[in-house]
């Protein structure tokens, strides 16, 4: 089988040009958003993994993945932004919006009940509404000031639109790095998420969707730090 990655490409550019890397990435810890800048190579070797067996399992997906003809789906790399901000917005932006007020309900709802016998839960309960305070706040300036200009440099781009641009892009860039913090930290809180014995419907449902709550952000980041906010700086270069 011949091999479309090597280890030396960056993890953010494989999810950018394979979506499926970020299923085997996901399981076996690799952070491909924030942490995307590095080599497939560097991220194994912090890990401690096998790289001849994550570069085969790799390669092998992806090969299944062209077999099936699955480059039909949409390559965002390519796609003209203001698609690629929309489908931030309906899919992610939405999600969020949707899913943090209950979290937060269901995060109260275990702290009253169970808080008493696992001290852990205050810790997770202070660090999600951090974490929740300090999305609010990104998605508010991303569309209402990010987002727009984007489309604006796509369609008329100038060096002062582009300037303007750039330093706010590296704020919500930061603010992203901080959300992937907050996400390390709820996973040492919870032990990965590991239920306890008397843990009631309402926990369990907390934890799954914390679960569900990273992987969609592990997405969200990956589509802004590694296709949307590249394609904005290459127009700085060009």
């Amino acid at each position: 089988m011949e091999q479309r990655f090597n280890g030396e490409e960056k993890i953010g550019a494989i999810v950018a040009e394979y979506p499926g890397a970020s299923n085997l990435f996901k399981e076996v810890r690799i952070d491909f958003c924030c942490g995307g800048d590095r080599s497939l190579k560097q991220a194994i070797h912090q890990k401690n993994l096998d790289e001849h067996e994550i570069i085969r399992r790799l390669n092998e997906s992806y090969a299944a993945y062209i077999n099936k003809s699955a480059l039909s789906d949409t390559d965002w790399r390519t796609a003209p932004v203001a698609d690629l901000i929309d489908y931030i917005v309906d899919t992610h932006h939405a999600y969020l919006r949707k899913e943090l007020p209950l979290l937060s309900e269901f995060l109260t709802k275990i702290l009253r009940v169970h808080g008493g016998g696992h001290p852990e839960i205050a810790a997770l309960y202070k660090r999600f509404h951090l974490i929740k305070m300090e999305l609010d706040e990104h998605l508010i300036a991303e569309e209402e000031v990010l987002f727009p200009k984007l489309k604006q440099l796509a369609e008329q781009p100038s060096a002062e639109t582009i300037e303007r641009t750039i330093k706010e892009l590296y704020e919500l860039e930061a603010e992203h790095s901080a959300v992937g913090d907050g996400l390390r930290d709820m996973r040492e809180i919870t032990n990965d998420y590991a239920l306890p014995p008397d843990a009631c419907r309402t926990y369990t449902l907390a934890y799954q969707k914390l679960a569900e709550l990273e992987s969609d952000l592990f997405q969200h980041i990956h589509l802004e730090n590694n296709v949307l906010f590249p394609r904005a700086l290459a127009r700085r270069i060009q």
